[in-house]
């Protein structure tokens, strides 16, 4: 049985650089060997995948060329990047905003197996605005929150089919490049097509939040309140909704009345909080934007993590989930260490020997790989790029 343990490391770098590079070395096989498994090679040109991306999100062109170049520019890597009709991918999540006088919060429970995760929390200035969150699919996002203090989560909506559009995450980024305010955002959304269902829940520093539906190939259906699991209105069917309790987490969210302020432990316990690890269903992180102070409070297992847009700190958290649950049953059972990691020496880092011992299996102190320093075959914590 795979352990249940996930890294999550923290990572400052405003344009593509060789931090990101690293993330790519590391992750690349095993998305390589998804998208093929998954008939990725079957689907659009790189040219045709270029042009959509010119086509709906012009902004992204320059990073994505940058990334397709560190990426290495093979032809598949540049149709992975994209995002433009990729293979179906699924999730499941719990979302809520609440906003008053005084606060603003949105709050996601992300719910999956820990295997399935990059735990990648990039603070970056890639196309001049600051932005911060939950790294999906190297570049994409499942959360995150702006310099302006716009913020937004994603949910798979509960529906496999899929249409002509982008992947979900890759649209999560782009309303954080290029916009400022919720309502900017809905404007964005009814032009850019979604691959699949996903919901969106949104809030900006004003007050306003709002909850979306997307459809797969085009679509959008502005829902009543700011919150979302992981099924659609209009008479769809949810995927094994007994599986993943998305009724039951939103009927609790409705009956949810309480202050912005307060939102957040309401996701610390169930129904919201799952830890069905085991069967690929825990939550792994939930995750509290106040787009007012710019800030994410994400707490892993229990244990919060605080992170600011002005205030960025690098480092890493390494997760036991299996010893969290431990801790539960016994609660003499202490939590484990945390790690902090310095990405500030990452552009001298021998990224080819990291690559060439990740291939071999070969798992060492990132450190070892800085000029001078000893090579030895001790095992360690490594960054957790799958």
């Amino acid at each position: 049985m795979t352990p249940l343990k996930l890294t999550f490391d923290a990572i400052d770098e405003a344009a593509p650089g060789p931090k990101w590079a690293a993330r790519w070395a590391r992750s690349w096989p095993a998305y390589e060997a998804w998208f093929r498994a998954r008939s990725g090679d079957s689907g659009p040109s790189r040219d045709a995948c270029e042009k959509a991306l010119a086509r709906y999100m012009p902004e992204l062109v320059p990073v994505y060329g940058r990334l397709v170049g560190l990426a290495g520019g093979s032809d598949r890597a540049a149709r992975f990047l994209s995002t433009w009709c990729p293979p179906a991918y699924l999730g499941g999540c719990s979302l809520a905003a609440a906003a008053s006088k005084k606060h603003v919060r949105l709050v996601r429970n992300y719910d999956l197996s820990p295997d399935l995760n990059e735990g990648f929390l990039l603070r970056s200035e890639w196309t001049g605005r600051a932005v911060m969150g939950m790294v999906e699919f190297l570049w994409g996002l499942s959360d995150g929150i702006n310099d302006a203090g716009l913020s937004v989560a994603l949910a798979y909506g509960g529906r496999s089919e899929t249409g002509k559009g982008f992947g979900i995450t890759t649209i999560v980024r782009y309303l954080l490049e290029t916009c400022e305010t919720v309502p900017q955002a809905l404007k964005v959304l009814a032009k850019v097509p979604s691959h699949m269902a996903y919901n969106l829940v949104l809030a900006d520093a004003s007050g306003k939040t709002a909850s979306v539906e997307l459809s797969p190939g085009g679509g959008v259906t502005v829902m009543p309140r700011a919150i979302a699991t992981n099924h659609q209105g209009g008479g769809s069917v949810a995927d094994r909704p007994k599986f993943t309790r998305t009724y039951q987490r939103h009927t609790h969210l409705k009956k949810l009345n309480v202050k912005p302020r307060k939102l957040n432990r309401q996701f610390l316990k169930p129904p919201l909080l799952q830890d069905r690890y085991d069967a690929g269903f825990g939550t792994l992180f939930t995750a509290e934007y106040d787009p007012r102070a710019r800030t994410l409070g994400l707490t892993l297992n229990g244990q919060r993590w605080d992170q600011s847009l002005d205030g960025f700190s690098e480092g890493r958290r390494v997760v036991d989930y299996a010893h969290a649950r431990a801790a539960a049953i016994r609660p003499e059972v202490k939590a484990p260490t945390w790690i902090e990691v310095d990405w500030s020496q990452a552009a001298h880092v021998d990224w080819s020997a990291v690559a060439r011992d990740f291939a071999a299996g070969t798992n060492r102190d990132i450190t070892s790989y800085l000029p001078g320093a000893e090579r030895h075959p001790k095992k360690t914590a490594c960054p957790s790029w799958h």
